[in-house]
């Protein structure tokens, strides 16, 4: 019988491209740091707490060479260079889950096509055959999202004193009755239910040049520019997802407002005005807040729905919107 822990150690090595051979203490003596910011910036990517074991390689070394290079030059101080690596580790570990789970399906494709084998094996060589290109995706990806990054803040109108704050129209879609549907559904029926949920409003918010800020399983925020836009996207979802009669129903909640952008998330009210929104609004319908009507063109109509209590806000009086 093969030794699968054998076969996990192999793929780790031919990801990492070397053995974990150094401690915590050791990082610390060659990169001219303290164990303490080690294991911070350790943390920071999002990995437990290790003591006395070799869990670090030289590419740790070089990692840690590198942002205290950055810190020594002035342009970030350590807390900011912190910062920016916990930003980079949620990422990367959201990434990697998303790889990981997308080349599953492959790895048993390739399983099946050649007779069986070592699953693991099939994996080493997809890993070894796509991660090259994929490093240089990644790089490519980077750098495009940060320039549209830079765009957005100009285009926002942030304002010199406080670049983190911007005036968008927030938009929450879910999925109706989630928790019912999911006790009718096999694991393999919801993920494949959630992530086709998400692939489609990923594609209507981009298009209508928005962003998506996180999915939720069964919801989607997203931030837009304008009001008219986030109408038109909460249109679009329905049409894809709650038209469909082979999708769940959906509910869109739209609020608008200034919100505080920090690690890529949005906070401030008009966040959690949405999520409320969609708890009052009917299936395949679009609510929005009194901001947001405002802001809509003569093309739109809004009607009052009746006011209702809305944990915290108080008593709401929530409108529904539709198309002249």
């Amino acid at each position: 019988m093969p030794d699968r822990r054998q076969s996990r150690q192999d793929l780790e090595l031919s990801i990492l491209g070397e053995q974990p051979t150094l401690t915590a203490l050791e990082v610390a003596a060659e990169a001219g740091a303290t164990v303490a910011q080690i294991r911070r910036l350790w943390r920071a990517l999002g990995f437990p707490e290790v003591s006395s074991e070799a869990a670090f390689t030289s590419s740790d070394v070089d990692a840690v060479l590198k942002i205290f290079s950055t810190v020594d030059s002035g342009a970030v101080d350590f807390d900011m260079a912190v910062a920016l690596t916990r930003g980079l580790g949620q990422t990367m570990s959201k990434l990697a889950d998303w790889e990981v789970a997308i080349l599953l399906n492959r790895v048993e494709e390739m399983a099946g096509d050649e007779g069986g084998g070592s699953r693991m094996s099939h994996a080493q060589r997809l890993v070894d055959d796509l991660n090259p290109a994929f490093e240089r995706l990644l790089i490519y990806a980077w750098r495009r999202h940060l320039a549209a990054a830079v765009s957005r803040m100009e285009a926002l109108g942030a304002k010199e004193e406080d670049l983190h704050t911007t005036y968008v129209s927030v938009g929450f879609a879910d999925i109706v009755s989630f928790t019912e549907l999911s006790n009718t559904l096999d694991e393999e029926g919801i993920g494949d239910l959630v992530e086709l949920f998400e692939a489609r409003c990923h594609d209507v918010v981009s298009t209508a040049g928005g962003r998506v800020i996180k999915s939720i399983g069964d919801a989607v925020l997203f931030v837009v520019p304008s009001a008219a836009s986030a109408i038109e996207i909460g249109e679009g979802i329905i049409r894809v997802i709650g038209r469909d009669p082979r999708m769940p129903d959906v509910r869109v909640g739209i609020s608008s407002g200034s919100v505080v952008t920090r690690m890529g998330d949005v906070f401030g009210p008009p966040v959690n005005m949405a999520a409320r929104l969609t708890a009052v609004a009917r299936r395949n319908r679009i609510i929005v807040d009194a901001a947001t009507a405002e802001l809509l063109p003569d093309t739109f109509l809004t009607r009052r729905l009746p006011a209702r209590p809305v944990r915290g806000f108080g008593i709401v009086e929530p409108l529904a919107v539709s198309r002249r």
